[in-house]
């Protein structure tokens, strides 16, 4: 079957069926919805039978605003009362009025999470009021009583920044708000802006929005809140505050590289899209996130090709109905600056037509000897436009211009790192990269009813990189000369007579460009056999992938190789040659196309018991010409991937959960062919997993152990001397525990904290030499920790301070193990002071300014990179 012309054939298939769906709904008349307005008397309200029953049942829909926690923190005067909500930009209508003693504030087109459905009551919090009763109304409204002893309380809203809905409570008179003509607006800006890092939901692990603790998975997600208190600039820094997370190395320049639960090349999606080439996204951007959603252990099932670890989710912020501009100014050692803005609003009367924008501008210089620094310019924006009640269409655009210095780390001589400064750099000091990166598409909804949706998405992705220096050429290291290691025959006359420490660099260049086109559809129904309830999800998926690369690499011929001593380096020895005069290595055109069918099913087989599972058939095409020889090879796979994993909730704050799940992935580009040519086969990777969920304090403090036992065949890896060349691994297996914690302990008191056990092990090979080595950079032991607090009372409210560490254990390198590095503990610190609408802060990483190795692999002459020195950042921000 042709792929592409049946992926052409299925976009216009989803274009007609959106068209179908949308043009008889967009002839309503915006203009005649209805809005319901805040009034202060139950003679405003409409009555319940004017309220249409579909808007009262659209809770999955996202018409409705949930609510997902309420706080009740003690004051001098009375209550401070706080509404937490999931909902992005929902403007919350309250209806508030006296009854007895009892102030009652009803609020509209609402509803309770799912995990505080049953209400919240909260007993004698504060002298004179005996009670703080939150309550679901009906299935499109909420009611918060607060009861007083003697007499009715009274409301008052309190300004605050825009993501804070506060309201002060005194148990003394009648409240102000029951003037007749007095209206009160609680705006609800969602829960991933919220000042905690509790989260309830995601959906990544399941394309659906299941809460995360009837998931028989672990996921953690870091939200918007984290990112922001730790002025977290790039994805590595996000992603290490998961349990057995770990920064791998940034792939000889050309993007990030992140290992979960022991293995590499963990797929990076953005709004559960994946980029299939790592290379093509570069270091993605964070400035954008609502949130990081990391799904643990085998995820095939609904997201096709990916590694057996799990896998990242990158959610970016959507459009909100109320108007948002937030300006912030970053500065830093090393003349770091970064500039992010972030608007967002309305554009029409009723909002059913939003947008979001965030642009940023970057530069930092690196601290290793580079001419150039890290520039970055990025712009998001992102439309949002709801055509009817059950309709909604999304259009977003990313777009992406890096240039940064190519690094490729420090070396090994005799087994350890070399002593040389961590600045010292083993390729020349112009060396640079440049990127364009775009991605852009559409995101379709329509809702039949309660129970059934339709969902349909594009994406295009382009991707160009360069890689030069003035010269247009790069030095890449692949032999270095010590006392351990032999000197291959062909480079004995260049290396024998040179001191040891001296390194063999080959001038290099490469281009990359590559256009994908990802489409899917799914159907998501809830129905009911009996006493069992059912979630269904059914869904397609095509992509579409054409490369291009080209690279020059000659290390046969002389003149392109350029000797280096490591301990006294001159760059300028040996001229880089014209790039013409250069051999080809390798000059491809690739096309790949991947076809999945998905099914899933979560099955409540009782209030207590839940049991998910999946199915998945994928098809790989990969077509590659070789524009050398004018030859052209083609291979072509397919596989069923299952996934079955069961819940069982003994009590209400606790979640016992196991699953067994498989994986497929064939091999990436620059990962598809050994030294001889031939292809190489599938990895294929099967996972069992058990653990524990808790919610150790309700609605606010989560943690997860679990146990994991994941073996993956057919495991490529670079070769340790030859770069872009695989080779394969027989079998690794990679066994461990993990830890996390996230939450609130208290108002004002974040907490977000994890640790992992990973014995990680070659368990099965052609080479006995590399059976029982443990696999590249993984720890056996990983921590980390990241606390904030701030004063929520009297003159000193909005003052806080972070503190944290990350800690990583010793790590081996090369296959089989020839060295190990050792390991570090890197201590963190924050202040900072919000008041009303500004925000200062001042971060500090690595406060002790500790020297270490941050990544190894399987060469001792590349991606063995120094971990950043001592570095300061400082903020301000204005929201309005």
């Amino acid at each position: 079957m042709n792929l592409v012309k049946y992926s052409v054939f299925l976009l216009q298939l989803s274009l007609l069926q959106l068209f179908i769906a949308i043009r008889p709904i967009a002839a309503e008349s915006i203009d005649n919805r209805s809005n319901l307005t805040a009034t202060n008397s139950l003679r405003d309200l409409p009555s319940r039978h004017e309220v249409s029953t579909s808007a009262r049942d659209l809770l999955a829909q996202s018409n409705l605003t949930r609510v997902t926690k309420l706080e009740v923190n003690p004051t001098d005067k009375g209550l401070e009362v706080i509404l937490t909500t999931s909902a992005g930009g929902q403007r919350l209508v309250p209806l508030i009025f006296p009854e007895d003693n009892n102030l009652v504030i009803d609020i509209l087109d609402a509803t309770l999470a799912p995990s505080i459905e049953n209400g919240i009551t909260k007993t004698n919090p504060a002298p004179g009021i005996e009670q703080v009763r939150l309550t679901k109304l009906d299935e499109s409204s909420i009611r918060l009583t607060i009861a007083g002893e003697t007499q009715t309380p009274r409301a008052e809203v309190i300004p605050s920044r825009p993501n804070l809905v506060v309201l002060s409570i005194t148990p003394e008179g009648s409240t102000a708000q029951t003037e007749p003509d007095e209206e009160i607006e609680i705006i609800a800006t969602g829960e991933a802006e919220e000042d905690n890092y509790y989260v309830l939901d995601g959906s990544t692990a399941t394309r659906t929005d299941i809460p995360l603790r009837d998931i028989p998975q672990s996921v953690q997600i870091i939200p918007q809140q984290v990112i922001e208190d730790q002025q977290a600039a790039t994805l590595k820094k996000v992603v290490t505050n998961s349990s057995g997370v770990i920064f791998s190395g940034n792939n000889d320049g050309r993007g990030i590289d992140i290992a979960i639960r022991g293995f590499n090349r963990t797929a990076i999606l953005r709004d559960g899209f994946r980029v299939y080439n790592r290379a093509a996204q570069g270091l993605p951007e964070v400035a954008n996130l609502e949130r990081v959603e990391i799904v643990k252990g085998p995820s095939s099932v609904v997201f096709g090709e990916s590694e057996p670890g799990g896998l990242i989710n990158l959610v970016s912020k959507q459009p909100l109905s109320e108007p948002l501009y937030d300006l912030q100014l970053q500065l830093g050692n090393r003349n770091f600056v970064r500039f992010p803005i972030d608007l967002s609003g309305p554009l029409t009367e009723d909002a059913d037509l939003k947008y979001r924008l965030n642009t940023l501008y970057r530069y930092e210089e690196s601290f290793r000897d580079f001419d150039n620094g890290f520039e970055r310019f990025f712009a998001a924006p992102t439309l949002a436009w709801q055509i009817a009640e059950n309709t909604d269409l999304s259009f977003n655009f990313e777009y992406t211009k890096d240039t940064e210095p190519i690094d490729f780390g420090t070396v090994i001589i005799n087994g350890k790192p070399a002593d040389i400064p961590p600045e010292r750099i083993t390729n020349n000091p112009d060396d640079k990269g440049e990127r364009e990166f775009i991605n852009t598409g559409y995101t379709f909804e329509h809702r039949f009813n309660k129970n059934w949706k339709i969902s349909n998405a594009f994406r295009y992705v382009s991707n160009t990189f360069n890689s030069g220096s003035e010269d247009g050429t790069v030095a890449v290291p692949f032999l270095i000369k010590d006392d351990i290691v032999p000197i291959p025959p062909n480079f004995l006359p260049i290396l024998a007579p040179q001191p040891t420490g001296t390194l063999i660099r080959a001038f290099v260049d490469q281009e990359r460009e590559e256009d994908s086109f990802t489409l899917y559809t799914n159907v998501e129904g809830d129905f009911a056999t009996g006493k069992v309830k059912h979630n269904i999800l059914l869904g397609i998926d095509l992509n579409h992938t054409e490369s291009k690369l080209s690279t020059r690499f000659d290390p046969t011929n002389p003149v392109n190789l350029a000797p280096l001593n490591i301990f006294a380096p001159n760059y300028d020895a040996v001229p880089s040659p014209d790039v013409e005069d250069i051999n080809f290595f390798n000059n491809d055109d690739v096309s790949n196309d991947r076809l999945g069918i998905y099914l899933q099913d979560k099955i409540d087989l009782a209030d207590n018991l839940i049991l998910l599972a999946g199915l998945r058939y994928d098809t790989f095409d990969q077509t590659i010409k070789n524009n050398l020889t004018n030859t052209e090879d083609s291979q072509d796979s397919d596989a069923v991937t299952p996934r079955i994993g069961i819940v069982y909730q003994p009590m209400e704050a606790i979640s016992l959960y196991a699953n067994y799940s498989e994986s497929y992935n064939p091999k990436p580009f620059l990962y598809n062919r050994s030294l001889d040519g031939s292809f190489l086969q599938p990895e294929e990777g099967e996972g069992y997993e058990v653990g524990i969920k808790a919610e150790i304090i309700p609605n606010r403090l989560a943690a997860t152990l679990a146990y994991f036992n994941i073996t993956k065949e057919n495991v490529a890896t670079i070769d340790r001397n030859i770069p872009f060349v695989a080779i394969v691994i027989g079998e690794q297996q990679n066994q461990g525990i993990e830890l996390d914690l996230t939450g609130e302990i208290q108002p004002g008191w974040n907490i977000i904290a994890s640790y992992a056990y990973i014995d990680s092990e070659v368990t099965r090979d052609s080479n006995p030499a590399i059976v029982g080595s443990r696999f590249p950079n993984i720890p056996e032991n990983s921590a980390s920790l990241w606390t904030t607090y701030e004063i929520q009372t009297g003159d000193l409210r909005g003052l806080g301070l972070g503190i944290g560490f990350n800690y990583v254990g010793e790590r081996k390198g090369g296959l089989p193990n020839s060295f190990e590095v050792d390991s570090y503990f890197l201590t963190n610190a924050a202040l900072f002071y919000n008041r009303q609408n500004w925000q200062l802060r001042l971060n500090f990483d690595n406060l002790f300014d500790v020297d270490y190795i941050e990544a190894v692999d399987t060469s001792p002459v590349r991606r063995i990179y120094s971990g950043r020195p001592f570095t300061v950042r400082g903020s301000v921000s204005v929201q309005f």
